[in-house]
């Protein structure tokens, strides 16, 4: 499973699912989360996190968050 990220554009949240991946799009069902509410939403079930921040995994690092998956 996939956790979109709000800047991931809504046409490759579309070609995504278009190809049998479930992806859930924080701009639809999340609008204005913190990166630290995407983390949390993205260990229960557990989902990869897609983004175009730069700062979100050097964020997760610095945190030390773990079993979190950000590409």
């Amino acid at each position: 499973m996939i956790l979109a990220d709000e800047n991931i554009d809504s046409h490759l949240v579309s070609i995504l699912r278009s190809n049998n991946f479930e992806v859930s799009h924080i701009k639809e069902d999340y609008p204005g989360v913190s990166d630290k509410e995407v983390i949390l939403l993205s260990k229960n079930p557990p989902r990869i996190i897609l983004t175009e921040d730069k700062d979100f995994g050097e964020w997760v690092y610095s945190h030390k968050e773990r079993n979190i998956s950000v590409i």
